[in-house]
């Protein structure tokens, strides 16, 4: 086996050390960093959110392997970096306010960050202001807004229109996504984009954008 099939095996399998190592064995066998990343980590989610839409991977096995690729992602980061090697797009997400959840949204930007994005967490309980300073000062291609309770919903449409009234709506796609939230709730408040769980959000993403 090579040293990307060990790599891709360790994030599959969420062994966060030997995905360590792996990535230390290429970067010094010479790899260039974008082939250890689009073969290695890259490949690996994507057969990760293939298992997990095929039932064969639950929630847990997804964030235990999402850890082991972010584990590897942190070593590639800086040659990545040096080889001038551009991400995918970059995303801003957050949990909006009033809703403390942050599972489902942490998984969601280890999936997006292994599908090849830039990004920017803003953690929990997200005002729409903050939602609006987060676009001005990084520039995303996309806006990811989480919810887990009913009566935090509302806070979605509230940024989405804090985001037109200053001017940034035509600038980013915005993705919705949590437990109570619908395509059609989605629709109704302007979304751009719906995800029903972490693997389709990785996928709808690079929709939107590319």
């Amino acid at each position: 086996m090579s040293v990307l099939d060990d790599l891709r095996r360790g994030v599959i399998d969420g062994n966060a050390l030997g995905v360590q190592d792996s990535v230390k064995q290429a970067i010094g066998e010479g790899l260039p960093p974008d082939k250890i990343l689009n073969e290695g980590l890259i490949s690996a989610m994507a057969e990760v959110g293939r298992l997990f839409e095929n039932g064969e991977y639950f929630v847990p096995e997804m964030l235990i392997a999402a850890r082991a690729m972010k584990a590897g992602l942190g070593l590639l980061r800086p040659h990545l970096a040096a080889a001038n090697v551009r991400a995918l797009g970059k995303v801003v997400i957050g949990t909006v306010q009033g809703d403390l959840h942050d599972i489902g949204k942490n998984l969601v930007g280890m999936m997006l960050e292994g599908a090849g994005f830039e990004v920017i967490d803003l953690g929990t309980d997200v005002s729409p202001n903050k939602f609006v300073d987060a676009v001005k000062e990084h520039q995303p291609n996309l806006v990811g807004c989480s919810a887990l309770l009913t009566t935090t919903m509302p806070r979605m449409k509230a940024t989405i229109e804090a985001l037109k009234e200053a001017g940034l709506r035509e600038r980013v796609k915005v993705m919705v996504g949590g437990a109570p939230l619908t395509d059609k709730y989605a629709s109704e408040i302007g979304a751009d984009v719906y995800a029903p769980d972490a693997s389709s959000a990785a996928t709808r993403a690079k929709q939107a954008i590319l």
